[in-house]
């Protein structure tokens, strides 16, 4: 699901494994936190890196439904929704 929402959707999703136990009890979740917050916490802060908003036309400011994104050195094109 990964993939096809990163090629098709424009979402890039991602899976984090915090533990080599899939389901740890739950006495065990504040370890994990602690083990993983500082982690986390700087994954979150990287999560708005690079471009959002909206794409308009030059001249009339109004918005394009499905223009095509190309960044140079980047060989996934982004299209943009409504």
């Amino acid at each position: 699901m990964q993939d096809y929402n990163y090629v098709w959707a424009n979402c890039f999703e991602i899976t984090l494994e915090l533990s080599c136990c899939k389901y740890p009890p739950t006495s065990e979740l504040p370890k994990e936190w602690e083990n993983n917050r500082e982690s986390l916490l700087a994954f979150i802060e990287k999560v708005h890196i690079g471009v959002k908003g909206f794409v308009r036309d030059a001249v009339t400011g109004a918005g394009l439904d499905n223009a095509t994104i190309a960044v140079a050195g980047i060989a996934h094109n982004i299209t943009a929704g409504k």
